[in-house]
């Protein structure tokens, strides 16, 4: 046992070519930045036997403070979470991670900036967010024979030049492999391994990360809420993410957080998810057991709708939502759900909602004409992982708008900001190097129920 413990520490440190220090396997980073509050993320070996953090306004080390977090350390897998409170908002941080008394270096800055306070003293500050999905790197010694199934990974060499206010992961973040799924240890090292890549400390440095899961990185292809290791999956998505919580009353990981003008709600499509085989309907009417959000998540998605005042309700799902001719997995194959969700929608006439999704492989905006505004779903997909060309009924999607259709590896860039007098929501699909691959736009006008007074 000694030796296989040895033996797995010596590939993940060597894996792990940008600690300079041997001690870290991977980070730091930042999540959850608020307006006087901030996290910071890192993960460090198993020998390391202290941790602290020093932080202080840029141009003012004066102010330099230092946390100690009372954190249990040792263990095969040691994620550090370290939240700071009682900062300033609208600054620039510098910070410094010390690991048994010795400072870290690391060859990339290692800053944050809090949220402007804007309400009730300016209009809604224009930003811009980087997001997409699966990532795959491969690990030969575990990957299926054949073709490498991981790609390109300098993708993250670009998103880390490319200015952004924050990062969100759209699911399919790390990839689980048969050896890693069946049993606790695996989950943890999957998730390890893959956030030690060299190509992403840098990446995951420049801006505050955020992320939701899909089928890989929860567990099995496809799984649902049968997975018996859901509970460690959980476990392990909240240590290696930064997000403000983790669903409700220890279930799921569905949460909210909000910037400028704009709302995003982080759902869970896995922990409450049938499998796609149970019956779409029974006696002609949509099956109430077949669940994909869940009857928790899906209350309290409505509730967090009504109560959003945003201009721009961004609803993040693993699996696409609006997708009529899309043979695997969909929202819409979940029709007592589907339904429901767009009922709610028209009903109480929310504004604003775009849907963001990713698992596809390939990405693209779809749109779905109703009553009211129309709804869009843009998915974008893969990062690293192996590109998938749509075929058959998909080929001439009507519903899909022209110039989205993005079939190679590429993640978005998305504004929101201000132009004769509207806001507008623009996409830009950008590839390996930062070419512009299609776009896409709308207003938030273009995005408002008509009998809607807000």
């Amino acid at each position: 046992m000694r030796q296989f413990c040895f033996v797995f520490l010596f590939t993940l440190y060597s894996f792990n070519l940008s600690a300079q220090n041997p001690k870290l396997i991977s980070g730091p980073w930042s999540g959850n930045v608020e307006l006087r509050t901030a996290a910071i993320w890192l993960e460090v070996s198993p020998q390391v036997k202290s941790i602290a953090i020093k932080y202080y306004p840029e141009g003012n080390i004066s102010k330099l403070k230092t946390i100690q977090p009372n954190t249990e350390l040792g263990k095969d897998f040691n994620p550090i979470k370290i939240v700071i409170n009682a900062l300033e908002p609208n600054t620039k941080y510098l910070y410094e991670i010390w690991i048994d008394n010795k400072k870290l270096k690391t060859d990339f800055p290692t800053t944050f900036t809090t949220k402007e306070l804007w309400q009730y003293r300016k209009p809604a500050p224009d930003f811009r967010f980087l997001t997409g999905s699966c990532s795959f790197f491969n690990e030969p010694d575990f990957d299926r024979p054949g073709k490498p199934y991981g790609g390109d990974s300098s993708i993250f060499e670009t998103m880390a030049k490319t200015p952004a206010a924050f990062h969100l992961w759209l699911g399919d973040n790390w990839y689980t492999r048969e050896v890693d799924y069946s049993s606790a240890w695996g989950l943890n090292y999957r998730a390890s391994r893959d956030r030690s890549v060299k190509v992403l400390q840098k990446f995951m440095a420049a801006m505050p990360q955020y992320a939701i899961w899909d089928d890989h990185d929860f567990g099995p292809n496809d799984a649902g809420k049968s997975y018996i290791l859901k509970e460690e999956s959980r476990k392990v998505f909240q240590a290696y993410s930064l997000n403000p919580s983790y669903g409700e009353n220890n279930q799921g990981i569905y949460t909210q957080f909000s910037y400028s003008d704009a709302d995003f709600f982080l759902t869970d499509d896995r922990y409450f998810r049938s499998e796609p085989e149970l019956e779409d309907s029974i006696d002609g009417k949509p099956n109430p057991q077949k669940t994909f959000f869940g009857e928790a998540q899906l209350n309290w998605l409505e509730n967090a709708l009504l109560a959003s005042k945003a201009k721009f309700k961004i609803i993040a799902v693993g699996s696409q939502v609006l997708n009529q001719f899309n043979k695997y997995e969909c929202l819409k194959e979940y029709p007592a759900e589907y339904n429901r969700l767009l009922d709610f929608l028209d009903h109480y006439k929310i504004s604003g909602v775009v849907f963001l999704s990713g698992d596809r492989h390939h990405s693209e905006v779809i749109s779905m004409k109703r009553k009211s505004y129309p709804l869009y779903d843009i998915t974008v997909s893969p990062y690293t992982s192996g590109v998938s060309k749509v075929s058959g009924a998909e080929l001439n999607n009507p519903d899909r708008i022209a110039g989205t259709l993005i079939e190679a590896q590429n993640f978005a860039s998305i504004s929101i900001q201000t132009e004769n007098k509207q806001r507008i929501l623009k996409v830009d699909f950008i590839g390996l190097h930062g070419e512009i691959l299609g776009t896409w736009s709308i207003s938030d006008q273009a995005l408002m129920d008509t009998a809607t007074s807000n």
